[in-house]
């Protein structure tokens, strides 16, 4: 199919951009990459009278590092992720993600603030950024604002960005001692059927702290404070890493569909979340 027919736009700066959010209202959209916006429009589940193309904004397309802090602009590829050594050695969860997200077709197009946008439980990135506690950076014709990623997604495709406000930038402080993004799927370029991030920092042969996020068993990703809390003090043995799976599968709630039925979610949820704790463990 083809999309509905729609007016494009292409401003030049953030200014233009929040301009014509406040002239044409709940009737224009933004694009980023356009993996998830554009198959949409071609399906008809999303009508969109005027497009607005980001592509054009070179300050949202930097990675800036400063010490352990990382900012990465909304227009960062999954590729630049990728290619950026820095990143890699400050932060390479990021790497270990990007790497498992569709192809490198998409990869090379598709943006860290379109995935993190727009509230696809599927996404890779927005789990990832809960458990980094993320900070997403926005603008809006009030100005700026900071949203804590662990509390940005409120439902499917619902979060806590206003209409007329732009994702500029996601930033966190990159985190010491072992991680690790584990993901099942059915085929190459599928979302997952279950996705963990982990990060675990050790003192003293115990775990001094873990974050535990989990993707696409939700309507929105999932950040376990109870699953991280379970590995906290213990040496990460097998006791251990069953209690945070336990806790893990309290707090998600996942639904059939054609990736199988919840009790086969529930099952690879613990599988995937075993095998990420035991990888980022044994990292740390």
């Amino acid at each position: 199919m083809i999309p509905a027919p729609f007016d494009y736009h292409r401003p030049s700066d953030l200014k233009g951009v929040l301009a014509l959010l406040q002239e044409h209202g709940d009737e224009a959209r933004v694009i980023a990459g356009g993996h998830s916006l554009i198959p949409m429009m071609k399906l008809r589940m999303a009508e969109v009278p005027h497009l607005i193309d980001l592509q054009s904004i070179d300050s949202l397309k930097g990675i800036s590092i400063a010490g352990t802090k990382v900012t990465i602009g909304a227009l960062v590829t999954q590729h630049d992720i990728i290619d950026h050594p820095e990143l890699g050695r400050v932060a390479p969860i990021l790497k270990e993600t990007s790497l498992q997200i569709a192809d490198p077709q998409v990869r090379y197009m598709g943006t860290v603030g379109g995935n993190v946008a727009n509230g696809d439980p599927g996404n890779d990135m927005p789990g990832l950024m809960q458990c980094l506690d993320a900070t997403i950076h926005l603008i809006g014709p009030n100005g700026t604002r900071e949203v804590a990623a662990r509390d940005y997604y409120e439902a499917a495709y619902m979060t806590a960005r206003d209409d007329g406000e732009v994702l500029t930038a996601i930033s966190f402080d990159a985190p010491a001692g072992g991680y690790a993004y584990e993901k099942q799927k059915r085929k190459i370029g599928d979302y997952a059927t279950a996705a963990a991030a982990v990060t675990i920092q050790k003192a003293g042969g115990k775990v001094a702290s873990a974050s535990i996020a989990m993707t696409n068993l939700s309507d929105t990703p999932v950040w376990s404070e109870a699953a991280g809390a379970a590995l906290e003090g213990t040496t990460c043995d097998a006791a251990a890493i069953k209690a945070a799976v336990a806790a893990m599968l309290d707090d998600i709630d996942p639904t059939e569909d054609n990736r199988g039925p919840v009790a086969f979610k529930r099952h690879v949820a613990g599988i995937i979340l075993t095998r990420a704790i035991t990888r980022a463990w044994d990292r740390a």
